[in-house]
């Protein structure tokens, strides 16, 4: 073999690697963006870690004394309603609604908004009233509608439960049980919900395969035309702010307020907190007032530009002009894509009648 030749054969082994490379299709980086920009906007993907307040430090005691808490009905005035009969993990920590129907059979205002991934935002309810999860936690015990209880009478009830005493004490170290360590109990098991795993979940962190060609249609029409980012953006899809869709009132209702009850500014009246889109499959009717029945019906409203006759409508509802098609996409994105596969929110249990403190 001459020199030519070996120099021919070097670069060839040099060049061989490359060429294979190249001759391989460059992986596609999963389609997250957010491209409409509206004020502060985040790309969608995985969640982070929760923050914890430093105030109500985790632990495996504390959880599970606050999961107990959740769903035992003895919180409430007549035994009846627990947190989980409104938030309820079989129908993705929401209820069956239209509205969700308290002690007494009474029937509030609104539909229950969904508990997982609360532990993301900074306000709590529909109208943000609530300034951390420890103070929604505590709320509906004395809603009067809801669980129908005094907070006074709720932790009469618990110290007058041994296992309850018990059990506080190992966790906080003191007795008799506190309104406050009620309240850190229950937050601690709900930061415990967090969708940290869904086909979205596995599609944004690299595996292609994780979504089908008409879902991952559906997310460039959720990231585009569909106009979805410009509230349902960042790794919760939702901004945690709060907007007028222009939801029609129920017959024979007054008008909720919404965040102007909270607010008392005028451009806050009819405006409701942008609700997490994952597990939305699970959580049929919707809007705040359960008025659409399914998603398709959610996307046709959207579509129309919601409720146009309102007048503190809010300017980033437009008619979008979505094909049948492009609907179709959208609503099978939103179906099976953000669906949570992680067992700590999917598969939760009631806890059995006796494992209860007694």
């Amino acid at each position: 073999m001459n020199t030519r030749h070996t120099v021919l054969l070097a670069v060839a082994a040099l060049l061989l690697p490359q060429i294979l490379l190249a001759a391989e299709p460059a992986p596609v980086p999963p389609i997250t963006e957010v491209r409409f920009l509206s004020e502060g906007p985040q790309p969608l993907g995985s969640l982070p870690p929760v923050r914890v307040p430093p105030d109500n430090p985790m632990s495996a005691n504390l959880i599970t004394l606050g999961k107990q808490l959740y769903f035992d009905t003895r919180l409430s005035a007549d035994n009846t309603i627990s947190c989980a009969t409104c938030h309820d993990p079989a129908v993705g920590w929401s209820d069956r609604g239209p509205t969700s129907k308290g002690i007494k059979g009474q029937l509030g205002g609104r539909r229950s908004p969904p508990v997982s991934n609360a532990a993301y935002l900074p306000l709590q309810f529909w109208d943000g009233r609530a300034a951390s999860l420890e103070d929604q936690a505590v709320g509906p015990i004395a809603n009067p509608i809801e669980m129908g209880n005094t907070h006074h009478e709720m932790i009469r009830t618990l110290n007058d439960v041994p296992g309850y005493v018990e059990e506080f004490k190992t966790v906080f170290g003191t007795t008799p049980i506190t309104l406050d360590q009620v309240a850190k109990a229950i937050a601690a098991f709900e930061r415990t919900v967090v969708t940290t795993d869904s086909p979205f979940d596995r599609y944004a962190r690299g595996d292609a395969a994780a979504l089908t060609c008409q879902e991952k249609h559906g997310l460039e029409i959720f990231n585009g035309k569909g106009h979805c980012t410009a509230c349902h953006w960042g790794p919760n899809f939702t901004d945690g702010r709060f907007h007028n869709l222009g939801v029609a009132t129920p017959q024979g209702q007054k008008p909720d307020e919404g965040r102007y009850a909270v607010t008392k500014d005028r451009r806050d009246m009819g405006a409701f907190k942008t609700p997490t889109m994952r597990d939305v499959a699970l959580r049929a009717p919707y809007l705040h007032t359960g008025a659409e029945p399914t998603l398709e019906a959610v996307i046709d409203f959207y579509d129309k530009g919601g409720g146009r006759g309102d007048p503190n409508l809010d300017p980033l509802m437009v008619p979008l002009g979505l094909t049948a098609c492009e609907k179709a996409d959208l609503v099978a994105f939103l179906k099976r894509s953000l669906t949570s596969l992680n067992p700590e929110v999917a598969d939760v249990k009631p806890v059995p009648a006796d494992e209860f403190p007694k």
